[in-house]
């Protein structure tokens, strides 16, 4: 499907700039939104063995990531389910990303990932409410956990793999981190001080994660 991420591509511009130009209109930004994550849902659900633990993995990843993204259209009720999706999403992520490759198999990948959520966390910590506080520790350290596996797949499973599988898994390690740089700054727009046009930075970097993500896959035959 070449149009795939073409469409993938409009689909989130048209997300981003709905959100940035019609901010009074919700339902062109729900709807836009909504069909960008279901597109890379599409691009996953392609590729893969059927049956295959990993592909099962990422794309029960993906449909929790789009859970996710529909709880957080309500930024207020939604905050916290959408919250738990996503730690969810990640979670699916890190065992797809044990397949073949154990947890923590590039230990400095760890270290520095928990030296970065740990910075994160010491800067949003004053603007995090109480009841809050527990649940986003959980949910970065499992993104931060996710961040460092896809980094060790990277590392591990693509030093004896063959120039496509390196790429793709690559291309994974990158989708980690910017992951863990989208929600950042979405936490950083949220609980420490605005950010300009942080709708653009949060989704751009969010969507391109995703689609890398979901490319670790390999091409169906």
């Amino acid at each position: 499907m070449p149009w795939l991420l073409p469409a993938y591509a409009v689909s989130a511009a048209l997300a981003i700039a709905s959100a940035l130009l019609l901010p009074d209109r919700w339902w062109p930004y729900a709807l836009l939104k909504a069909l960008t994550t279901v597109l890379v849902i599409v691009h996953g659900a392609r590729r893969g063995a059927p049956g295959d633990a990993m592909r099962r993995a990422l794309l029960a990843g993906l449909v929790l990531s789009l859970v996710g993204d529909v709880a957080l259209l309500w930024p207020r009720q939604g905050f916290l389910p959408g919250l738990v999706a996503f730690l969810l999403a990640h979670l699916a992520y890190l065992v797809a990303f044990t397949r073949g490759v154990r947890l923590g198999a590039w230990p400095l990948a760890f270290a520095g990932y928990a030296v970065l959520a740990g910075v994160v966390l010491a800067v949003l910590w004053p603007g995090v409410p109480a009841s809050l506080r527990a649940p986003v520790v959980a949910y970065v350290a499992c993104l931060a956990a996710m961040a460092a596996q896809t980094a060790s797949a990277w590392r591990v499973a693509g030093a004896g793999a063959d120039a496509a599988t390196r790429r793709r898994l690559a291309g994974a390690a990158l989708g980690g981190a910017l992951f863990l740089a989208s929600d950042a700054l979405l936490a950083t727009n949220r609980f420490h001080a605005p950010l300009p046009l942080s709708t653009l930075w949060i989704l751009a970097s969010y969507w391109a994660a995703q689609w890398l993500i979901a490319s670790a896959l390999p091409p169906r035959r």
